[in-house]
């Protein structure tokens, strides 16, 4: 994934997986799929084992889980049913409303600011 500096209006989408979950593999080609419906928005796949070095030490108990942020600001992070229209509805609805923000904001930011600075990730062709 090419880094640049994160637009006010830039949409990020990452989701957090790992290679030996059997749903995340489910999810993945779904997953792609929303990025040609979404073409505004980047989406990332990011295997959270094979990349410690950008998930860091957050827990993910449930996956997937998805970061989702608009330049520099995380506005989600957390676990969604592995349903491609799930996460469709939350993107739809997200840019309508400024107010929303990730439970733990602070473990949000220090991801984003993670996934942003890394040079290597693979971003999901459309």
């Amino acid at each position: 994934m090419k880094q640049q500096a994160p637009q006010s209006g830039e949409w990020l989408v990452v989701c957090l997986c790992a290679a030996w979950c059997g749903t995340c593999k489910q999810y993945q080609q779904p997953f792609e799929a929303l990025a040609s419906q979404f073409p505004q928005m980047r989406f990332v796949w990011l295997d959270v084992e094979d990349r410690e070095d950008v998930a860091g030490d957050l827990d993910i108990e449930t996956f997937p889980s998805v970061l989702v942020a608009q330049g520099g600001k995380a506005r989600f992070l957390g676990p969604v049913l592995p349903q491609a229209q799930v996460l469709a509805r939350m993107l739809q609805a997200l840019p309508d409303d400024p107010a929303a923000r990730p439970a733990d904001a602070a473990e949000a930011q220090q991801l984003l600011a993670r996934v942003q600075a890394a040079q290597d990730l693979d971003e999901v062709l459309r």
